[in-house]
């Protein structure tokens, strides 16, 4: 090894130590007196896990290693009773942060130094997060650990034993269950990020902010929630329309992750309408908060996506579909396959666009253009319903101002995919 190479991963480990060192002195005021370890002692200890591995590395032997990392880890216990144990404290945060930074330093000298700066960022950022995720935590119910363990369990136990082939003749050949129960995982994952994202912020935050989250879980709880709510606080139609406009651009984007997760070639041909739709969603809502900003606070219910229930009937939804899409494209052809997608996404989009990202794959037989303009009709459609939910459920100021983003979006993502 030559010394230049050397001494850059020896940088690169100070730089490490040197960072999760200065969170440390952050987190206490500027001043290490309450540490055993402040930003010199962890730039320290990160160099001394590189020199522990060049010292194993020069010695041929892993002893030269551990002859180094025995003594550090006696001054980390050493410190843990005389500081920290007999203050009463019983953390062991910092002290674990020590060991992640000698370890890192040690990843620098191996010439692991994309992992070595995982670790390093990590660790700062799981350092610097404690006031947020104490938050979170004391935000989870009993309710949302069961069904996540439950959803976990039935995954990780259930899955590698489904049989992943189909049955039966066409339309029937689409039925694999292992991948019916993969589509549940993806769309309880996507929707799961937004749940932790709400659960994150709070249960009462801005209405805008509950919108843009909200998309990412569904947005039909927040339209039909905010569309009740007016009838009470007429005064905030226009926010409640922001909120839901942003709701549903929001899911276009969700539904463009699914296709780029499950068919990246589709995503060439569906992503222009859905940007378009999006776009014109973005740009109303833009307009109706310069025309009134609002700071108003908004709750909406959202249920946990990991219950097992909601889990099943979805995946029971998917297969449905599927089949039905299936049928179409044989026995109707690519008009059949434009009207049951738009009659499948009138409840439930996800379960559309997921069907025809696998039929358009090479072995479903049906073409990027059909699947692409079958997915913009099942959303056109799903927007098309949440607009009847405002119509039915939502005050007259409420309904005047969501009528115009309704017909900018359909108009945008029809004639983009149909015409363009």
């Amino acid at each position: 090894m030559t010394d230049p190479t050397l001494f850059y991963r020896f940088g690169a480990s100070l730089a490490i130590g040197v960072l999760v060192g200065l969170q440390r002195e952050h987190a206490h005021g500027g001043s290490d007196k309450e540490l055993f370890a402040g930003v010199r002692t962890f730039a320290l200890i990160s160099l001394l896990g590189s020199s522990a591995a060049l010292t194993a590395d020069e010695l041929g032997t892993p002893l030269g290693f551990v002859g180094l990392l025995l003594p550090m880890g006696g001054l980390i216990v050493a410190a843990y009773f005389v500081g920290t144990w007999k203050r009463g404290g019983v953390g062991l945060t910092t002290e674990i942060a020590t060991l992640l930074t000698f370890a890192a330093g040690a990843f620098c000298y191996w010439n692991h130094l994309p992992l070595a700066a995982a670790v390093g960022v990590a660790t700062t950022a799981l350092l610097s997060l404690k006031p947020e995720m104490h938050a979170f935590a004391d935000r989870i119910t009993r309710e949302d650990v069961y069904a996540t363990l439950e959803f976990a369990v039935i995954t990780v136990i259930v899955l590698p034993i489904l049989p992943n082939r189909g049955y039966g003749p066409a339309p029937l050949d689409v039925l694999n269950p292992r991948e019916i129960w993969l589509m549940v995982v993806l769309i309880s994952g996507i929707s799961f990020l937004g749940y932790v994202l709400i659960k994150l912020v709070g249960p009462t935050h801005g209405i805008t902010l509950t919108g843009l989250l909200g998309g990412i879980i569904s947005s039909t709880p927040v339209t039909l929630s905010f569309s009740q709510r007016s009838r009470e606080k007429e005064d905030l139609a226009r926010p409640f329309a922001l909120a839901i406009t942003v709701a549903w651009a929001i899911s276009y984007v969700r539904i463009l992750a699914e296709v780029a997760a499950l068919n990246p070639a589709l995503l060439a041909r569906v992503w222009l309408p859905l940007v378009a739709a999006a776009s014109m969603g973005l740009a109303y809502s833009a307009y109706l908060y310069v025309r009134q900003p609002t700071r108003e606070e908004g709750e909406v219910p959202f249920k946990n996506p990991f219950e097992l229930g909601t889990a099943l009937q979805f995946g029971l939804l998917y297969a449905v579909v599927l089949v039905i899409a299936k049928a179409a494209q044989i026995y109707t052809g690519d008009l059949g396959v434009y009207l049951s997608s738009f009659i499948a996404g009138l409840p439930d989009v996800d379960a559309v666009t997921l069907s025809m990202a696998r039929l358009t794959r090479p072995e479903g037989g049906l073409s990027a253009v059909v699947g692409a303009r079958a997915i913009v009709l099942g959303a056109m459609a799903n927007t098309l319903a949440k607009g009847a939910i405002v119509l039915s459920a939502g005050a007259p100021g409420l309904r005047r101002r969501i009528l115009p983003s309704v017909v900018m979006m359909l108009t945008a993502g029809v004639a983009v995919a149909f015409l363009v």
